[in-house]
């Protein structure tokens, strides 16, 4: 599967959430790192899904960027 993720810069670290699983969330010091926790976030929380006997979301968010003239 594949999710998308939205990585934000805040005022001291990168923070990073996925729109299909509300609730699952990880920060790290860089992109590099937060892209790994969120990874093992993902996971995560899917395992606990499974395990509590509820349904893994499919993904169906789309991300796409969108050029602004400067």
């Amino acid at each position: 599967m594949r999710y998308a993720v939205v990585i934000e810069k805040a005022s001291t670290n990168y923070a990073a959430y996925v729109p299909d699983l509300p609730g699952c969330i990880a920060t790290g010091a860089t992109v590099a790192e937060t892209e790994s926790l969120i990874r093992e976030a993902i996971e995560f929380h899917l395992e606990g899904r499974k395990a509590d006997g509820l349904p893994v979301p499919p993904p169906s968010s789309q991300v796409e960027y969108v050029d602004i003239p400067a």
